[in-house]
């Protein structure tokens, strides 16, 4: 198991990228969840086998159809900073 925070920047609010980014998450059996960040990025954790992080990282590299995704940062989270989450969730913008 492994666990990411994922930061991702360009044109991603107001292009649904939340809702599509739970959308892929759930259909890869990942935990965790995603929210809109003050700052105009969208920044998600993710936490399931490593193959499928591969792959929710590079389906966030370009997003849905109306996004422009310009980078995306990833950190490997250790177990300590780990949300205690079950399923996948929308959340509040930070």
């Amino acid at each position: 198991m492994r666990t990411v925070l994922v930061i991702i920047n360009g044109r991603v609010q107001g292009v649904c990228f939340r809702d599509w980014t739970k959308q892929k998450a759930i259909a890869l059996g990942l935990r965790g969840w995603v929210r809109n960040r003050l700052d105009g990025c969208v920044e998600a954790q993710f936490t399931g086998p490593s193959d499928d992080i591969d792959d929710i990282i590079k389906k966030c590299g370009q997003g849905p159809m109306l996004a422009s995704v310009a980078k995306v940062v990833i950190s490997e989270l250790e177990r300590g900073d780990l949300d205690d989450q079950h399923g996948f969730e929308i959340r509040a913008t930070a």
